[in-house]
């Protein structure tokens, strides 16, 4: 890589990480562009060279989240040594459902996302993070024995659909960690109701 794109890299990414903490902290609303520049310690020709807008950078930022979530999740199902599709899928849930606890993601990926990108977009950002991992756990489950037979992909969506839902819920209440025990029985018995009989 030349000198001159590990320096736009270094640009990028130095935005993305002063725009993520301000967004997480405030909100997108009351975050300005002159603020996440001075925070990034960037110009603001730097900014609009990167991204076409505010919006744009936050799109990013949102991505990069949802792209640590779904490692994340990858990474409890690789570390849980369970053979079993649907002890994989509970702990998907799980893990999802403990990241919707966390402000910044609560912040960006669920309350602001909606708005600032418009559903559609927000949708289809979730479903090219989450909607394979989704499909993958349902296939396998489905393979073993574990899940009843059905098409893949509108179930898939359906599972991602009450997964945000969820999610929404926690990110929405006051306390957000009472809210996210409150989701999890009846998510879970979501997943039980597709058990194989």
């Amino acid at each position: 890589m030349s000198r001159q794109a590990e320096r736009s890299d270094t640009t990028r990414a130095k935005l993305v990480a002063a725009a993520r903490e301000l967004f997480a902290r405030r909100g997108y609303a009351e975050v300005g562009t002159e603020e996440i520049v001075r925070r990034a310690r960037v110009t603001r020709g730097a900014l609009y060279h990167h991204f076409e807008d505010k919006r744009d950078l936050f799109r990013a930022v949102h991505e990069q989240i949802e792209g640590e979530l779904t490692q994340a999740i990858g990474a409890q199902l690789a570390g849980a040594g369970s053979d079993d599709p649907i002890d994989a899928l509970r702990t998907a849930a799980r893990t999802f459902l403990d990241a919707c606890t966390e402000p910044e993601i609560a912040r960006i990926t669920l309350l602001d996302a909606p708005s600032v990108l418009g559903w559609e977009e927000w949708r289809r950002i979730d479903e090219k993070y989450g909607l394979g991992l989704t499909m993958a756990g349902l296939t396998m489950g489905m393979e073993a024995g574990r899940l009843r037979r059905q098409p893949v992909r509108p179930l898939a969506h359906l599972l991602l659909a009450a997964m945000g839902e969820a999610g929404m819920v926690i990110a929405n209440a006051d306390d957000p960690k009472a809210a996210r025990a409150e989701v999890e029985p009846p998510l879970l018995a979501l997943l039980e109701g597709l058990e194989e009989d």
